[in-house]
Parts: structure tokens; sequence; C-alpha cells
């Protein structure tokens, strides 16, 4: 099956070869006048003119879409009075021909203007030379389709001998974007695809491209059973169409210590392929299953992905930033110590052991969730621009902490699980091993029995909190504890340490 569809910047440029007659018709308004209806500007950058006659005072404007705004283009003049009128339109250098629309109102009428730069010059290339093009460059590139990540706007992988880009939005057949999904493109189809190159956090892609042609996968799965396995393992069948030469199957190498082919049936262009998946002692697993057949020795490729539930994984947050990007679940428990975005929950933990940003709390806006709260979320190890993050958290469990003056947590009763979030200046360190400080705040006074590095500290994880972070008598010390007594003596019992403020 082959797509094929005509680029709108043709459309321009056979425009531009109307004759010369057709041109002095469309100018003869009798309201509005311009010595010409056409624009040329050099691919170099520079500029042309036109004169204008108007009857009354007249308006300029671009013709932009979304997809262009023509902010390439600078005219003189957006506005003038009756009579003669000189205006002038100018673009920097472009490596491709471009076109754009001005409309010129006056007394009512309409004049349109074209504006073209340059002709249209599309390269074909291999991924390789795409990806080291410049940018805003068009190059038509052609490959298989490895991977779809958005069925929506279209953004997939298109692969080929040289490498791998990025396919950031696909256009349909008439234009339009957000419907990818009419395009039918699936992984493992053959395609040549048109479009500008640019960069995004250092990667290469091409940006909205057209379907030049598409080539389907002799190759097809055409259902899956058990996409989703359970802890316990179990059973996952393929149903697969193949009009090549037999099927073969490839179960990713970090997948084979879990995941086997049972059986593999055919019947004409029918196969069914069982695979069996071990019970599952770790976090969530899952992986991409390629399926594969040759017709006149062409190699054809489709693929289906499978996942596997897992125990969740309580890790301190130095190990899970430490792990890898997947779908494998973590309990994490901390304090808050800042919040990005106070919609989505966009918030900073912190622990005994590091800090983790946290992209978004489902249904965060309910939560009443601030800054000193004690949190224990379960998510994805996740990353943006390689910098790790926690993706798809859902709260599990949270622990107000109440921000009071000395004054007011020494009238508390007694709690382990009341917390308070405490300031004073540190009068004296009794131990400076484990953090045991006297905090003054104005006329009141309170013992610190432990101060700790953050939530979930044990043993030597414990201790030098104070000499590792500089903290001397006299600084002002926050704190998050909860309120006991010890002799008759009120205290605050096993003080997170929030922040600090040097007296010097």
């Amino acid at each position: 099956m082959k797509l094929k569809y005509l680029f709108p910047i043709f459309f321009a440029a056979i425009a531009l070869l109307i004759s010369c007659d057709e041109e002095e018709t469309m100018t003869l308004l009798e309201e509005i006048q311009v010595s010409s209806s056409y624009v040329s500007l050099p691919v170099d950058g520079g500029s042309a003119s036109i004169k204008l006659t108007a009857k009354d005072s007249w308006t300029i404007e671009k013709v932009t879409t979304s997809k262009d705004p023509v902010e390439w283009l600078n005219i003189s003049s957006t506005s003038g009075s009756s009579g003669e009128s000189d205006v002038t339109f100018t673009a920097e250098a472009t490596l491709d021909g471009r076109t754009a629309e001005v409309l010129i109102k006056s007394a009512g009428k309409t004049q349109r203007v074209n504006i073209i730069q340059g002709l249209a010059q599309i390269s074909e290339a291999p991924v390789s030379e795409v990806r080291n093009g410049p940018d805003g460059k068009t190059f038509q590139v052609s490959g298989v389709v490895t991977t779809i990540s958005n069925t929506e706007y279209g953004n997939w992988d298109l692969t080929d001998e040289t490498g791998t880009i990025y396919i950031y939005g696909t256009l349909d057949a008439k234009g339009g974007t957000k419907n990818f999904m009419s395009l039918n493109i699936e992984v493992g189809d053959e395609i040549t695809v048109v479009g500008p190159k640019s960069t995004y956090a250092g990667s290469p892609q091409l940006v909205n491209v057209t379907v030049v042609e598409l080539r389907k996968s002799l190759v097809k799965v055409d259902s899956v059973e058990n996409a989703a396995l359970p802890i316990e393992g179990g059973e996952f069948i393929a149903y697969l169409t193949s009009k090549g030469e037999g099927v073969s199957v490839e179960i990713p190498e970090d997948a084979k210590s879990w995941l086997s082919i049972s059986s593999i049936q055919s019947s004409g262009e029918n196969t069914v392929i069982k695979f069996k998946a071990n019970p599952n002692t770790g976090g969530d697993r899952g992986t991409t299953i390629v399926f594969s057949t040759t017709a006149n020795s062409k190699l054809y490729t489709t693929e289906t992905s499978i996942t596997q539930k897992g125990a969740i994984l309580e890790v301190p947050i130095s190990e899970f930033l430490a792990a890898e990007v997947g779908d494998t679940q973590y309990r994490l428990t901390g304090v808050i110590d800042s919040i990005a975005n106070t919609k989505y929950g966009n918030v900073y933990i912190k622990d005994f052991s590091g800090e983790a940003y946290v992209y978004g709390i489902q249904d965060y806006e309910s939560k009443n969730l601030k800054v000193g709260d004690i949190i224990t979320i379960v998510g994805k190890r996740a990353a943006y621009k390689d910098a790790p993050q926690v993706g798809g958290a859902v709260l599990e469990k949270s622990i107000p902490v109440t921000e009071a003056t000395v004054a007011e947590v020494l009238t508390k009763p007694d709690s382990s699980t009341d917390y308070y979030m405490v300031t004073g200046e540190i009068t004296m360190i009794e131990n400076p091993t484990y953090g045991n400080v006297y905090l003054k705040d104005g006329d009141s006074e309170i013992y610190v029995y432990g101060v700790y590095p953050g939530f979930g500290a044990t043993g030597d994880f414990r201790k030098n909190l104070l000499a590792d972070k500089d903290i001397k008598v006299g600084d002002k010390l926050t704190v998050i504890a909860t309120k006991t007594t010890y002799n008759y003596k009120p205290q605050l019992s096993n003080g997170i340490y929030f922040s600090h403020e040097s007296a010097e």
C-alpha cells in the first residue's frame, strides 16, 4: 500500500508562474493598486519594494497559521494614508525556499500580495546526514518505523541502516495535526517522509513531517492476550499475520531470564506464538518482542510490548536516583523541601540520603500538602534531560507537620505522631555526634534529643550532622520532631534536619 501526498509549498511555487497578463488583472482594483502582486526576495537575504496606490487609508497584515507565524518576513509599514506609498519587504537568509501572503485592505477591498524567498529545495538523505544537518533545512528520508511514542500527534522513531531519528509530529493527508491514527502507520512499516530538521535538548529531530510513501510491513501483530501479566507470571499469547517466509521471534537479552517461548503454531498466513513468564520477585518489568519475516531477501519487522507487575521497592532516595529509568515502582518517604508547581504537585522531597524531584503527584490539589510535611509516594524512575525525577507519583501516606514556636511546643501534650517544625538559636551542643542541642526562641528554650541528617536515618547515618554541615553554637537551626518528656523535662525527640542559617 502506498500513500503519496503533495506538498503545499509546491502550489505556492506554481502560483508564481502565472502569466504577466493575469498579474495585471489581479493588481487593477479601483480602490487599491500595487505595482506587483508578486515579490521575490533573494535566498541569501535582502529586500524588495512595491508601490502602493490607494484612494483611502490602508493596512497590511500577514496571513499566518499556527504552523507558520511568518515571523521571518518584515514589512516597512503596515498602515498608511491615501495616495502613493512605497512598501518594502525584508527577510534574512534562509536555507530553503519559503512563501508568504500579505493582505492590503482599503475602502472595504482586499489586495493580495504573494512573497517568495528562494525555491523549495528538499534534500534526500540518510538518517546520519539528517542528524548532522543544519536546523531549518528540509529533508526527505526513508526508513522503518521502529517505535511509536505518541499516537495523537504522531511522535515516533525512524531508523535506516545509518541510524535513528525522532519524528516530532506527523501531518495527516490534508496537512492537519493531531490525526496520526488516520495514516495507519505501524511499527515495522517502511516509510518516506519530508520535514524540517530541528534540535531539542541536544537531540536532532524532524518536525511535523509529511508522509510521501508508506509501505506496509509483511508481518503484523493482530492481537495479544495477557499483555499485562500478574506478579505470579503466566502465559502471554501473540496472534500474527505474516505474508513472508515464516516468522522469527527476538526476545531481548535482559528479558530472557524471565520470558520464554512455549509454542509456535502456524497455518497459512496466521501464526500463534505463546510465551511463558516466570513469577516476578522484583519491581515492575516489561519488554518489547520483535517479530520478523523475509520476502525476496528483504527483512520486515513488527513488535509488541508486555509488562509484568512486581513488588514495590522501598528504598532511600539515593538508591532511587542511582536506578535506571524504567517501569519499576519505588516507594520513597521524605520531607517536602520545596514546591515547584502548586497545581500539579511538582515538589522536591528529601531524606537522609538525598533529594529527588517529583514531577507531579496524582490529585495533588486535594491533598493539602505543604513544605515540611512528611510524605510517602510510589512512582517510577524517570528523567528529563538526563536529570532523574519521580514519574507517575501517587501519594500513599502523609504526615502533616505544624510550624510552631518553642513556647507553643512546650504547651503541647507528648505524642509520637504529631510533628512540629521548630526554629531556634543553638545555645549549647551537648552531644556533637548525634546532635543533642538546646534551641532558644525568644524567651523559651527546649532540648533537642538528636538532630539527624534527614528522614529515615538509622545507625551510623544518624551521626555527625553538625560537623558535616559546620553547624555551631549561635546558628539558627530548623528541625522537624515530635514532643516528648524525659525525667519531667520536655524535649524534641529524634529531630529531622530541615535547614540552618550560620551566625557568621
